[in-house]
This record gives C-alpha cells, structure tokens and sequence, in this order.
C-alpha cells in the first residue's frame, strides 16, 4: 500500500471552481474519509487521484512516485463508483474475476476462486454468484461493484459513496466489514461521503470540504471537539450542532458572535428556563426540542424522562464551542 499526496491541487470546469489549492497527505494504511455536501468536489478530488480527471495546477503522488501523464490503469489503483457498472452480459462471478485476469495481475485461477468466494462471503452474495449482473437488484449490484474493488490487491482503494444505495441494515453492516478489511490488510482508503455516520465510525482521518477547499483535516475526534469553523462543526455530530448567538448566556468571549452547543455541552436542571416543545423517544435516548428565548435548540436527556411538551427546564452551558462573525473558531 501507498502514501497519496495532493499538493495545491486545483481544478475548473468553465466558470465552476470544483478544487481550489487542496493540499493533503493521505497517510500509508489510513482510511480517510472526504466529508462535504453536494458539489463540495469530494468526487473530483478522487479522479483526480484516480487519473481520470488531470488538476489544472498542482501534482499527485502515490508512494513518492508522482502520478503525471500517467493513465488510471498505470496508477494501481482501485476505484468503486457511486453508481455501480457492471458488465451486464457476465455473471456475478465473472465480474468479480475481471479485474484479477488483467494480462498486468495474471492471477493464477487458484488464487482467483480463492478471493472471489472470501469476497462474495463478506459482501453476502455467495448465493448469488451464477447469477446474470442484470438479474440482481440494486443493492446487489453495488456489492458485486464494491467486491470487484476489493479482490485485488491495489495500492490504493478509492471509493465514491459505496453505500449510499443499500438498505439501513446491510450499510451498517458493511461500514463494519470494510472497516475491518481495511485494518486487517493495511490497505490505504480513500473514502467519499456525505453521511457523517460513516465518516466517524469508518475514518482514521476526515477530509471536510468546502466548495473545493480543504477547510480541516484531523482525527473524528479532533474535528467533532476542535472544529475550526462553524462549517466544519456542523459536518459531525446527531443531533447537529447547535448554533445560537452568543449573548444569549452571560460568559461570551471578546469577539464572538455565536455559541455552538453540542448536547454534551447543554447541562439541565440549572440556569435559565427553557420550553419543552417537543419530545423524541429514540430507544437509547431522547432528544429535546426546546424553545429558549425565542430560539430552537436540540439536545439529549434520558431515555426514560418523563418530560413531555410544555413543560419548562433549566438549561445552562458547559464549556461551549465560541465563533466570530465570520464563523472562524474563536480560542
């Protein structure tokens, strides 16, 4: 597996800026997640990688090699798309052997069958194997794009949200699977979402981007706890963030313009009242809609609270997060 390193990538399409000065360095084993809204160029930076689209200024690296002029099949890369493409005239079977019988791998048979069926276990289409490409549904097909990305032995594995088109169960399901493959072989990954879920159980760093800036590349952690700006705060984080602002509590900092409270920084049962409006049971917790001073806020509290819609509580901040009229992270 291989270092990938983007210094001051930018890329254009006409007018569009889709990359602007992006320079990051995916580390050797790491599984990095790129983390961003629509049209943030979450995609065009892994084509960028993947040497199917060219940077209008800046360079790519793979394990110190410098990727120019160099065509995708040249690079030893493996990409999964976000819509699947298969060869509808193969079976399962055959389109996960594709790739291992390139005249450049010339995989022995022995060692295809082998992957193919570790593959088709962990994907969970053993059964479908003989099946035509065709014959499957939607979810099926991504698995069988997901398992072709995954029977080779690549120097990197890029993926364009691989599991956006599956069902709750089988997504959470395979977040675990890929995460495991991933630690158990070494493998460099570079992940593309907009699901914060994936982000922070799958990354062990998360690229947030910003209409093509890279504006914080950290640790989930590190980002969730030390966002750098309003934008990057509001990427992580069930319930999101809350953004009020900052004179509504006493304690402001010289400077700041809003508060950010997250719900392990709301404490209740002291301060300031605050209006019940309403009231969800989600199994292992229970989210507040509140109302204080004219202003929505959501936070956490017991499973089991018997709090229900207007009743009042006290609310007060506990080592809240404080942004400046620009949104930038104050100290």
């Amino acid at each position: 597996m291989a270092e990938v390193r983007l210094s001051g990538i930018s890329k254009s399409f006409g007018s569009t800026v889709a990359l602007d000065d992006v320079t990051m360095t995916v580390p050797d084993g790491s599984f990095v997640v790129l983390l961003g809204p629509t049209g943030a160029g979450k995609t065009t930076l892994l084509r960028m990688v993947s040497g199917l689209d060219t940077p209008d200024a800046g360079s790519v690296s793979i394990g110190g090699h410098p990727m120019a002029g160099l065509t995708p099949a040249h690079r030893n890369v493996a990409m999964v798309f976000q819509q699947y493409s298969l060869y509808p005239h193969m079976n399962v079977r055959e389109n996960l052997e594709f790739p291992l019988k390139s005249p450049m791998l010339r995989t022995p048979q022995a060692e295809i069958d082998r992957k193919v069926a570790e593959v088709a276990e962990i994907l969970q289409i053993s059964h479908k194997l003989d099946n035509k490409a065709t014959a499957l549904s939607g979810g099926e097909m991504q698995r069988v794009s997901i398992g072709r990305a995954l029977v080779r032995n690549p120097s990197v594995y890029l993926m364009d949200e691989p599991l956006s088109s599956l069902d709750a169960k089988l997504r959470a399901d395979l977040r675990v699977e890929l995460k495991n493959i991933q630690a158990n072989s070494g493998a460099t990954l570079l992940y593309v979402t907009h699901d914060q879920v994936e982000a922070m159980t799958m990354a062990t760093q998360i690229g947030v981007l910003d209409n093509g800036r890279l504006v914080q590349f950290g640790t989930p952690r590190d980002i969730y706890e030390n966002p750098v700006s309003v934008y990057a705060a509001s990427r992580l984080g069930q319930p999101r963030i809350n953004i009020l602002p900052a004179d509504l509590f006493n304690g402001a900092p010289a400077g700041a313009a809003s508060i950010g409270l997250r719900p392990e920084h709301v404490v209740q049962g002291e301060g300031e009242e605050s209006f019940v409006n309403r009231v969800e049971h989600l199994g292992d917790q229970t989210r507040l809609h509140l109302v204080f001073k004219n202003h929505d806020l959501v936070t956490v509290t017991d499973a089991h609270t018997t709090l229900t819609h207007g009743d009042m509580v006290k609310i007060q901040p506990r080592n809240p997060l404080y942004f400046d009229a620009s949104g930038a992270r104050l100290a």
